[in-house]
């Protein structure tokens, strides 16, 4: 039986531009049974080939405080990725520069504690919350990604709390599928003051009853993409493609695909983002180690440059590097 690691090395790609300075946007940082991926783990991808500066960390219910008040527990997650990251070695990429942690919106004025405790624990690196909206009533759909209810971001409590962001500085972040960004829409015309963005895509359904109907899915992500794009206070992250909600089978393969496939697969998602929103409103993530069930590292972002090569360098470096370090105000 071979092993996910050994899997994943049974793809190996010469790195394409070396040089090109990256932040990843989107990682995550846990500790499960059989699944680790820890400061080790995630050194060992920044450090096999591209040239990645920095990241952010970003949510993932892991490190809760195991006491305590129930709302300020998510702290914990913030208190032990600071702790995690402690000791950088000499010439090391920034791990979580910009640390992005959970407060439940759903508190409504009573969030403003929790913000302050994750602003007081993350040493100037916390930089703003996500929250999940993701919400479909097939079951196919429920992987982990649900959120609470229904049209979350609707909800006059939620916008309450959210209301308190912009106070603290803080940007705000969710993953909801492709039905459901019209409602980041309406948080985005209601809190034009408030920095949003939309996690991996949009996250464009492809299992279930969407698997049949790519062309009506796709249509239909159009259009909501668009309509989100004329918010100026609103960006969008471009990764998430190894989730197998998006209809692909990556995790199937005898081995993974290479750079070349995947960049053809994914052009008309991630270019179409890129045209709607500009570099200076678009970012790359890796969404690792989630999707790294899917394909190594070094191929994503190989991947990723196969995307741009016909951008400008200004552009690219928008994409790969500024438009996240600025969104995220990393020194």
């Amino acid at each position: 039986m071979v092993t996910q690691e050994e899997w994943l090395k049974l793809t190996q790609e010469e790195i394409i531009d070396p040089d090109l300075p990256i932040c990843d946007a989107h990682h995550h940082l846990w500790e499960h049974p059989g699944n680790r991926y820890l400061i080790e783990e995630l050194l060992e991808d920044l450090e096999s080939g591209h040239n990645i500066l920095n990241t952010v960390y970003v949510d993932c219910r892991s490190g809760y405080r195991s006491s305590g008040p129930e709302e300020l527990r998510p702290v914990g997650e913030t208190e032990n990725v600071i702790k995690l990251t402690a000791n950088r070695k000499p010439g090391a990429p920034e791990v979580a520069a910009g640390i992005v942690g959970f407060a439940n919106l759903m508190l409504g004025s009573g969030v403003a504690p929790v913000l302050e405790a994750h602003i007081e624990s993350g040493r100037g690196r916390f930089k703003g919350i996500r929250q999940m909206g993701a919400w479909e009533s097939d079951p196919v759909f429920a992987q982990g990604y649900n959120a609470p209810k229904k049209e979350l971001f609707l909800d006059a409590k939620v916008r309450e709390g959210f209301a308190y962001l912009s106070r603290y500085n803080l940007t705000f972040e969710t993953m909801v599928f492709h039905t459901q960004i019209m409602d980041v829409v309406d948080l985005a015309r209601q809190f034009p003051d408030t920095t949003i963005i939309l996690d991996h895509i949009g996250v464009p359904l492809g299992i279930g009853p969407c698997a049949v109907k790519r062309q009506e899915v796709m249509q239909d992500w159009k259009r909501n993409i668009a309509e989100l794009s004329f918010c100026p206070n609103a960006y969008v992250k471009l990764g998430g493609i190894g989730m197998n909600i998006l209809g692909y089978d990556w995790d199937e393969r005898a081995k993974p695909a290479g750079s070349a496939e995947i960049a053809e697969a994914t052009k008309p998602y991630i270019l179409y983002c890129i045209e709607k929103f500009g570099t200076k409103r678009c970012m790359f993530e890796s969404n690792f180690p989630v999707d790294g069930e899917a394909f190594p590292y070094h191929v994503i972002w190989n991947a990723f440059k196969r995307l741009t090569m016909d951008i400008s360098k200004e552009e690219k470096n928008d994409l790969f590097y500024n438009t996240a370090v600025k969104t995220y105000h990393i020194e």
